[in-house]
């Protein structure tokens, strides 16, 4: 059965597409001037009909990008299917494109998986540039991710990285531990009840999240999913027969549900008046869908009111850019000072030299911890958890140093090509967190667009809103597990402890480690 499906994808997919690469004698055009006679930037050759140079991305499009620019400069013309699409790969062409022309880079282009699973690109991560985005862009950053809400999930950043260190404990002495499933679960944790509060939500005949957690990784694969519907619309039922189409109903509708369903319970809830506290106080531990809610029956400041899939999209966005952004960093962190023994044991003298012997770390310990920030600093330069940003569209004919941009062009930002730029950075390919704690003003890695060579957050008007949100996070769930245990690596399948973590990677909406972290820990402590 499964040759027999092979065979019929083969005839229905790759024989089509083979005679049209028989019956045309050159790829795409590859204009080197536009109209007017301004110049394009270069462009690779070797682009198909129909492709383009799709082919030339490979597993890892960000290593691919980083290769081809160093034959074709730091900005390049590509044709990806039928859009064409300017990379850039240096931080001169990101100072120009994410600040000094920011507004004409500020758009976002048509993705129809986006449109399909986030409400239309109602949300603010994929909605296009204009007064909605702003709109709703502004209750993002003064509402839901301001410093004081940030601040009201104290609580449940504790919580879930106790219940972080109690999962790592519960393993028997000397076995590994999946520290990678470990830390999945924390983020996601954190995001859920940010945005859900402290019911009991989950999907039907779900047991301890598990299905969420799943529902969640497929909404982010097929975001980024390739559609052949995309690239030609007349093939589109070949999305259809590999089960993309069903697939990409059936997480939607799970969403769906859930959203409604927590929305109901919430609005319930909210007939009961405001919540107040034993000192008479009003209870500001509201959560996203209640700060949205608020917005929804009208905002006073911008007159701006939230439709049902208006918030349903917002809070989507949520869970797609905070969960495995958080714990993608927190897993090469893990990796890397695992590959770097010097640099973890210096990372856990000043942890438990910071938080002494009292065994509960707290965020109140986190500004007392410089060499911690500096680790997240240099693990986000070599592994960012978006290494190429969400693609923009120019809103206007523009420039990218020197080269003409029509409007309407998709741009990508080689966010991993600019971390590891030589030019930018001494040692680019080794991880040194001093150069991060050095200095009279050493880079805080959650101000977002502070230096153009290190974009873990991007910068410009669509930079992240959420960095703070996502840095005490990181930094009291890494605290903790290097706090609480010692690490090692575990021998797996019979073998023998391998001397080195394999740092290979595994491309998504984010790029994290190919394979789990299974380690050893043994629990510390001081006497």
């Amino acid at each position: 059965m499964a040759v027999s499906l092979v065979a019929l994808l083969t005839l229905t997919l790759v024989v089509p597409l083979l005679s049209l690469l028989l019956l045309a004698t050159k790829g795409p055009p590859r204009p080197q001037r536009a109209d007017g006679g301004r110049r394009l930037p270069p462009s690779p050759p070797g682009g198909l009909p129909l492709l383009g140079h799709l082919h030339l991305l490979g597993r890892l499009p960000h290593r691919a990008l980083r290769s081809l620019a160093a034959s074709h400069g730091p900005v390049m013309l590509l044709h990806l299917g039928r859009a064409p699409t300017v990379v850039a790969s240096s931080a001169a062409a990101a100072e120009e494109a994410l600040r000094a022309r920011d507004a004409a880079f500020a758009s976002r282009p048509r993705m129809p998986m986006a449109d399909r699973l986030v409400y239309g690109s109602r949300d603010i991560s994929f909605a296009p540039y204009g007064e909605y985005w702003r709109q709703a862009r502004r209750v993002c950053v003064l509402r839901l991710l301001s410093a004081r809400r940030t601040r009201s999930f104290c609580r449940v950043r504790g919580q879930e990285a106790a219940a972080l260190v109690a999962r790592v404990r519960a393993a028997p002495a000397g076995c590994a531990v999946n520290l990678s499933d470990a830390l999945i679960s924390y983020s996601k944790a954190v995001v859920t009840r940010a945005a859900f509060g402290d019911g009991d939500y989950g999907l039907d005949g779900d047991r301890g999240g598990e299905k969420l957690r799943r529902v969640i990784a497929d909404l982010q694969e097929l975001i980024i999913a390739p559609s052949v519907r995309e690239i030609a619309p007349w093939l589109g039922w070949v999305d259809t027969l590999t089960g993309l189409e069903a697939k990409t109903e059936r997480t939607f509708q799970a969403i769906d549900g859930l959203l409604e369903r927590v929305i109901a319970d919430h609005r319930s809830r909210r007939l009961g008046g405001p919540q107040v506290l034993a000192d008479g106080e009003a209870d500001d531990h509201r959560d996203f869908v209640d700060v949205l809610l608020d917005v929804n029956e009208m905002d006073e400041d911008t007159g701006l009111r939230l439709d049902m899939d208006n918030i349903k999209a917002i809070i989507t966005d949520m869970f797609v850019a905070g969960t495995d952004t958080s714990y993608t960093v927190l897993e090469w962190a893990m990796a890397e000072l695992l590959n770097h023994p010097q640099e973890m044991r210096k990372l856990q003298g000043e942890i438990r030299a910071a938080v002494g012997a009292t065994g509960d770390v707290t965020e109140n310990h986190l500004d007392g911890m410089p060499y911690l920030k500096a680790v997240i600093s240099e693990t986000m330069r070599l592994h960012p958890p978006a290494p190429l940003l969400l693609p923009r569209e120019t809103t206007e004919d523009t420039e990218l140093l020197g080269y003409h941009i029509p409007a309407r062009t998709r741009v990508l930002i080689n966010a991993w090509a600019i971390g590891r730029d030589p030019a930018s950075w001494e040692r680019a390919e080794e991880f040194a967190p001093e150069r991060f704690a050095g200095g009279d003003a050493p880079m805080d890695y959650a101000k977002v667009g502070q230096d153009l060579r290190f974009l873990a957050f991007g910068a410009g008007r669509r930079g992240c809103p959420g960095a703070g949100f996502a840095a005490p996070s990181v930094e009291l769930a890494l605290a903790n597990v290097l706090y609480h245990f010692d690490w090692a690596l575990a021998a797996t399948h019979g073998r023998r402890r391998p001397p080195v973590l394999d740092m290979s990677e595994a491309y998504g909406l984010t790029v994290r480690l190919k394979e789990p972290l299974l380690l050893v820990a043994k629990p510390w402590s001081r006497q």
